[in-house]
Protein backbone atom coordinates (compact mmCIF):
# COMPACT_ATOMS: atom_id res chain seq x y z
CA UNK A 1 0.00 0.00 0.00
CA UNK A 2 1.50 3.21 -0.57
CA UNK A 3 -0.11 6.84 -0.59
CA UNK A 4 -1.32 9.03 -4.04
CA UNK A 5 -2.08 12.46 -4.26
CA UNK A 6 -3.72 11.69 -8.07
CA UNK A 7 -7.15 13.00 -6.10
CA UNK A 8 -8.45 13.27 -9.66
CA UNK A 9 -8.48 9.79 -10.20
CA UNK A 10 -11.75 9.04 -8.08
CA UNK A 11 -13.39 12.52 -9.53
CA UNK A 12 -16.04 9.67 -10.93
CA UNK A 13 -16.61 9.06 -7.94
CA UNK A 14 -18.31 12.76 -6.92
CA UNK A 15 -19.65 12.87 -10.71
CA UNK A 16 -22.09 9.73 -9.69
CA UNK A 17 -22.75 10.86 -5.79
CA UNK A 18 -25.19 12.85 -4.53
CA UNK A 19 -25.39 15.27 -1.84
CA UNK A 20 -28.92 14.02 -0.52
CA UNK A 21 -29.35 11.38 1.66
CA UNK A 22 -29.56 8.04 0.06
CA UNK A 23 -26.99 5.18 -0.14
CA UNK A 24 -25.77 7.53 -3.52
CA UNK A 25 -24.28 9.54 -0.49
CA UNK A 26 -22.09 6.81 -0.04
CA UNK A 27 -21.71 4.97 -3.39
CA UNK A 28 -21.98 6.19 -6.98
CA UNK A 29 -25.21 5.61 -9.40
CA UNK A 30 -25.18 3.45 -12.34
CA UNK A 31 -24.09 0.18 -10.91
CA UNK A 32 -25.97 -3.14 -11.77
CA UNK A 33 -26.91 -4.16 -8.49
CA UNK A 34 -26.05 -3.04 -4.72
CA UNK A 35 -26.22 -4.59 -1.16
CA UNK A 36 -26.36 -3.69 2.29
CA UNK A 37 -24.09 -5.62 4.80
CA UNK A 38 -24.52 -5.67 7.86
CA UNK A 39 -22.30 -5.54 10.55
CA UNK A 40 -22.57 -8.18 13.52
CA UNK A 41 -23.86 -7.33 16.66
CA UNK A 42 -23.14 -8.68 20.30
CA UNK A 43 -24.93 -9.32 23.18
CA UNK A 44 -23.73 -10.56 27.12
CA UNK A 45 -25.28 -11.79 29.85
CA UNK A 46 -23.89 -12.90 33.65
CA UNK A 47 -23.19 -16.54 34.06
CA UNK A 48 -25.22 -18.12 36.28
CA UNK A 49 -27.50 -15.05 37.66
CA UNK A 50 -29.36 -12.00 36.28
CA UNK A 51 -28.14 -8.41 35.57
CA UNK A 52 -27.92 -6.75 38.62
CA UNK A 53 -30.29 -3.42 39.36
CA UNK A 54 -29.72 -0.19 41.13
CA UNK A 55 -26.84 1.81 43.03
CA UNK A 56 -23.62 -0.55 43.06
CA UNK A 57 -25.07 -2.73 40.27
CA UNK A 58 -21.49 -3.07 38.79
CA UNK A 59 -19.44 -4.06 41.80
CA UNK A 60 -22.05 -7.02 42.06
CA UNK A 61 -20.75 -8.07 39.10
CA UNK A 62 -16.80 -8.31 40.12
CA UNK A 63 -15.08 -11.50 39.55
CA UNK A 64 -18.47 -12.22 37.85
CA UNK A 65 -17.97 -14.56 34.38
CA UNK A 66 -19.38 -12.39 31.82
CA UNK A 67 -20.90 -14.56 28.09
CA UNK A 68 -20.03 -12.69 25.00
CA UNK A 69 -21.03 -13.40 21.20
CA UNK A 70 -21.19 -12.17 18.18
CA UNK A 71 -25.62 -11.87 16.63
CA UNK A 72 -26.77 -10.98 13.47
CA UNK A 73 -29.22 -8.59 12.57
CA UNK A 74 -31.57 -11.24 12.01
CA UNK A 75 -31.04 -13.44 14.79
CA UNK A 76 -31.47 -9.83 17.12
CA UNK A 77 -34.23 -9.23 15.52
CA UNK A 78 -36.27 -12.61 15.98
CA UNK A 79 -35.31 -12.36 19.85
CA UNK A 80 -36.91 -8.82 20.24
CA UNK A 81 -40.18 -10.25 17.85
CA UNK A 82 -39.46 -7.52 15.17
CA UNK A 83 -38.84 -8.15 11.39
CA UNK A 84 -34.82 -7.76 9.67
CA UNK A 85 -35.41 -6.63 6.50
CA UNK A 86 -32.66 -4.57 3.77
CA UNK A 87 -33.46 -1.02 5.44
CA UNK A 88 -34.10 -1.92 8.92
CA UNK A 89 -31.89 0.02 11.85
CA UNK A 90 -30.58 -1.52 14.64
CA UNK A 91 -32.33 0.63 17.27
CA UNK A 92 -35.69 -0.60 15.27
CA UNK A 93 -35.28 -4.12 15.24
CA UNK A 94 -34.54 -3.62 19.41
CA UNK A 95 -37.31 -1.54 20.05
CA UNK A 96 -35.36 0.90 21.02
CA UNK A 97 -36.84 4.29 21.21
CA UNK A 98 -37.15 6.28 17.83
CA UNK A 99 -36.34 9.29 19.36
CA UNK A 100 -33.62 8.41 21.87
CA UNK A 101 -30.10 8.80 19.73
CA UNK A 102 -27.98 7.69 22.65
CA UNK A 103 -30.18 4.40 23.36
CA UNK A 104 -28.35 2.11 25.97
CA UNK A 105 -27.84 -1.62 25.41
CA UNK A 106 -30.94 -3.13 24.90
CA UNK A 107 -32.15 -6.01 27.26
CA UNK A 108 -33.69 -8.85 25.67
CA UNK A 109 -34.93 -12.75 26.28
CA UNK A 110 -32.73 -15.14 28.44
CA UNK A 111 -30.93 -12.40 30.30
CA UNK A 112 -29.21 -11.16 27.20
CA UNK A 113 -28.06 -7.54 26.38
CA UNK A 114 -28.08 -6.07 23.02
CA UNK A 115 -25.12 -4.45 22.23
CA UNK A 116 -24.96 -2.22 18.39
CA UNK A 117 -22.43 -3.40 15.67
CA UNK A 118 -19.26 -1.88 14.99
CA UNK A 119 -19.08 0.81 12.97
CA UNK A 120 -17.00 3.64 11.61
CA UNK A 121 -15.66 2.18 8.24
CA UNK A 122 -14.44 -0.70 6.78
CA UNK A 123 -13.52 -3.26 9.24
CA UNK A 124 -10.59 -5.51 8.95
CA UNK A 125 -12.63 -8.60 9.45
CA UNK A 126 -15.35 -7.40 7.10
CA UNK A 127 -12.88 -6.77 4.42
CA UNK A 128 -11.32 -10.01 4.57
CA UNK A 129 -15.01 -11.70 4.18
CA UNK A 130 -15.71 -9.48 1.76
CA UNK A 131 -12.10 -9.48 -0.30
CA UNK A 132 -12.45 -12.99 -2.45
CA UNK A 133 -15.92 -11.62 -3.82
CA UNK A 134 -14.28 -8.35 -4.37
CA UNK A 135 -11.38 -9.84 -6.03
CA UNK A 136 -12.96 -11.85 -7.91
CA UNK A 137 -15.36 -9.50 -9.47
CA UNK A 138 -12.39 -7.09 -10.55
CA UNK A 139 -9.75 -8.06 -13.75
CA UNK A 140 -7.31 -5.77 -12.07
CA UNK A 141 -7.03 -6.75 -8.22
CA UNK A 142 -3.16 -5.10 -7.90
CA UNK A 143 -4.53 -1.15 -8.88
CA UNK A 144 -7.30 -0.64 -6.15
CA UNK A 145 -7.50 1.87 -4.21
CA UNK A 146 -8.46 3.15 -0.54
CA UNK A 147 -10.26 6.18 1.19
CA UNK A 148 -9.04 7.24 4.59
CA UNK A 149 -11.47 9.81 6.26
CA UNK A 150 -8.93 12.80 7.23
CA UNK A 151 -11.50 13.40 10.40
CA UNK A 152 -9.88 10.59 12.56
CA UNK A 153 -8.25 11.92 15.21
CA UNK A 154 -4.35 13.21 14.77
CA UNK A 155 -4.51 11.37 11.30
CA UNK A 156 -3.54 14.31 9.36
CA UNK A 157 -1.35 17.37 10.33
CA UNK A 158 -3.04 21.04 10.32
CA UNK A 159 -2.58 24.72 12.05
CA UNK A 160 -2.86 24.70 15.64
CA UNK A 161 -3.23 27.19 18.31
CA UNK A 162 0.20 27.75 19.89
CA UNK A 163 0.67 26.23 22.77
CA UNK A 164 -2.25 23.14 21.49
CA UNK A 165 -0.73 19.75 21.95
CA UNK A 166 -1.87 18.18 19.05
CA UNK A 167 -4.45 18.12 15.93
CA UNK A 168 -7.33 15.84 17.18
CA UNK A 169 -7.56 13.14 19.56
CA UNK A 170 -6.09 13.30 22.70
CA UNK A 171 -5.04 16.83 21.97
CA UNK A 172 -7.78 18.15 21.09
CA UNK A 173 -9.31 19.59 24.72
CA UNK A 174 -5.91 20.83 24.83
CA UNK A 175 -5.73 22.87 22.29
CA UNK A 176 -9.85 23.96 22.45
CA UNK A 177 -8.91 25.18 25.84
CA UNK A 178 -5.56 27.14 24.70
CA UNK A 179 -7.37 28.54 22.12
CA UNK A 180 -9.87 30.12 24.20
CA UNK A 181 -7.48 31.24 26.75
CA UNK A 182 -5.61 33.16 23.99
CA UNK A 183 -8.44 34.87 22.33
CA UNK A 184 -7.97 36.87 25.40
CA UNK A 185 -4.29 37.05 26.47
CA UNK A 186 -2.54 37.05 22.85
CA UNK A 187 -5.15 37.28 20.28
CA UNK A 188 -2.81 37.92 17.75
CA UNK A 189 -0.31 34.22 18.49
CA UNK A 190 -0.23 33.06 15.23
CA UNK A 191 -1.22 29.24 14.59
CA UNK A 192 1.59 26.40 14.16
CA UNK A 193 1.45 23.36 12.19
CA UNK A 194 1.19 19.97 14.57
CA UNK A 195 2.32 16.83 12.50
CA UNK A 196 -0.16 13.88 12.17
CA UNK A 197 0.22 10.06 11.72
CA UNK A 198 1.26 10.77 8.04
CA UNK A 199 3.78 13.00 6.94
CA UNK A 200 3.94 16.54 6.49
CA UNK A 201 3.56 16.61 2.68
CA UNK A 202 0.46 14.27 2.90
CA UNK A 203 -1.35 16.43 5.33
CA UNK A 204 -0.78 19.52 2.99
CA UNK A 205 -1.90 17.39 -0.18
CA UNK A 206 -5.21 17.34 -1.50
CA UNK A 207 -8.11 15.06 -0.23
CA UNK A 208 -10.87 13.33 -2.67
CA UNK A 209 -13.96 15.61 -1.34
CA UNK A 210 -17.09 13.72 -1.48
CA UNK A 211 -20.38 15.01 0.23
CA UNK A 212 -19.62 15.05 3.37
CA UNK A 213 -16.32 13.84 3.89
CA UNK A 214 -12.76 14.31 2.56
CA UNK A 215 -10.45 10.94 2.30
CA UNK A 216 -6.87 10.52 1.66
CA UNK A 217 -6.14 7.72 -0.99
CA UNK A 218 -3.99 5.33 -1.07
CA UNK A 219 -2.62 2.37 -3.46
CA UNK A 220 -3.31 -1.25 -2.32
CA UNK A 221 -3.24 -4.87 -4.08
CA UNK A 222 -6.63 -5.60 -3.20
CA UNK A 223 -5.98 -9.17 -2.77
CA UNK A 224 -4.28 -7.77 0.64
CA UNK A 225 -7.61 -6.88 2.74
CA UNK A 226 -8.16 -10.77 2.63
CA UNK A 227 -6.00 -11.14 5.39
CA UNK A 228 -7.04 -9.02 8.25
CA UNK A 229 -3.27 -8.71 9.37
CA UNK A 230 -2.67 -5.57 6.60
CA UNK A 231 -3.63 -3.20 9.27
CA UNK A 232 -0.14 -3.77 10.76
CA UNK A 233 1.59 -2.88 7.56
CA UNK A 234 -0.74 -0.05 6.38
CA UNK A 235 1.25 3.16 5.69
CA UNK A 236 -1.63 5.26 8.27
CA UNK A 237 -1.00 2.89 11.19
CA UNK A 238 -0.16 4.92 14.58
CA UNK A 239 3.01 3.29 15.45
CA UNK A 240 2.60 4.99 19.11
CA UNK A 241 -0.79 3.29 19.83
CA UNK A 242 -0.67 0.44 17.36
CA UNK A 243 -3.88 1.74 16.08
CA UNK A 244 -5.32 1.90 12.28
CA UNK A 245 -8.25 3.73 11.10
CA UNK A 246 -10.27 1.64 8.97
CA UNK A 247 -11.38 3.64 5.30
CA UNK A 248 -14.37 4.30 4.32
CA UNK A 249 -13.74 3.56 0.42
CA UNK A 250 -12.48 1.07 -1.59
CA UNK A 251 -12.75 0.42 -5.58
CA UNK A 252 -10.55 -1.01 -8.23
CA UNK A 253 -8.96 0.62 -11.13
CA UNK A 254 -11.41 -0.95 -13.52
CA UNK A 255 -14.56 0.17 -11.50
CA UNK A 256 -16.03 -2.82 -11.96
CA UNK A 257 -17.83 -2.21 -8.09
CA UNK A 258 -16.73 0.24 -5.26
CA UNK A 259 -17.69 0.09 -1.24
CA UNK A 260 -18.42 2.16 1.85
CA UNK A 261 -19.01 2.49 5.32
CA UNK A 262 -19.43 5.87 6.62
CA UNK A 263 -17.66 6.54 9.66
CA UNK A 264 -21.45 7.21 11.44
CA UNK A 265 -22.51 3.85 9.97
CA UNK A 266 -22.82 -0.19 11.22
CA UNK A 267 -23.18 -1.23 7.62
CA UNK A 268 -21.41 -1.80 4.48
CA UNK A 269 -22.55 -0.75 1.11
CA UNK A 270 -21.54 -1.93 -2.21
CA UNK A 271 -22.08 -1.58 -5.66
CA UNK A 272 -21.82 -3.43 -8.59
CA UNK A 273 -22.60 -6.06 -10.32
CA UNK A 274 -25.72 -8.57 -10.08
CA UNK A 275 -22.99 -11.66 -10.06
CA UNK A 276 -21.36 -9.41 -6.93
CA UNK A 277 -24.47 -9.05 -4.72
CA UNK A 278 -25.71 -12.42 -5.35
CA UNK A 279 -22.63 -13.76 -4.15
CA UNK A 280 -22.36 -11.26 -1.45
CA UNK A 281 -26.30 -12.31 -0.16
CA UNK A 282 -25.38 -16.16 -0.88
CA UNK A 283 -22.37 -16.10 1.59
CA UNK A 284 -23.31 -17.86 4.74
CA UNK A 285 -20.43 -16.29 6.60
CA UNK A 286 -21.82 -12.48 5.66
CA UNK A 287 -25.83 -10.88 6.35
CA UNK A 288 -26.17 -9.17 3.53
CA UNK A 289 -29.38 -7.99 1.61
CA UNK A 290 -30.23 -6.74 -1.96
CA UNK A 291 -31.00 -3.04 -2.10
CA UNK A 292 -32.93 -0.95 -4.78
CA UNK A 293 -30.76 1.97 -7.00
CA UNK A 294 -31.79 4.93 -4.51
CA UNK A 295 -32.91 2.99 -1.14
CA UNK A 296 -32.41 5.37 1.65
CA UNK A 297 -31.39 3.63 5.10
CA UNK A 298 -30.68 5.70 8.71
CA UNK A 299 -30.43 4.99 12.07
CA UNK A 300 -33.46 7.26 12.75
CA UNK A 301 -36.01 5.61 10.68
CA UNK A 302 -37.28 1.71 9.90
CA UNK A 303 -40.25 1.28 7.26
CA UNK A 304 -41.26 -1.40 9.37
CA UNK A 305 -40.54 -2.14 12.18
CA UNK A 306 -41.22 1.78 13.30
CA UNK A 307 -44.62 2.28 11.16
CA UNK A 308 -42.80 3.98 8.13
CA UNK A 309 -42.00 7.16 10.05
CA UNK A 310 -38.78 8.91 10.81
CA UNK A 311 -39.14 10.21 14.69
CA UNK A 312 -38.63 13.87 13.34
CA UNK A 313 -41.33 13.45 11.57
Amino acid sequence: MEWTSDVASGQWIRERTDDEWTIHHFVPRGFEAYARVFHPGFRERPVGRPWPQGEGAWEELEGVEIDTEAVTWGETARAFGTVMHPLASWRGITRADADDWNAPPADGPEGWRYEQPDGGGLLPEMLALLAPHLVAATADPAGGSLGVWEGWGGLVGGEAPSGAHGVGGAGHDAMVSSSIKDAFNNPFRRNRWRSGILSDEISRAPRLELPDRAHVLFRADLRELEDPAWTERAPWRDAASATTYPPSLAWPADRAWFVACDVDQSTTTVGGSAELVRALCADPRLEAAELAEGAAFFDDADPVNWGGRSPSA
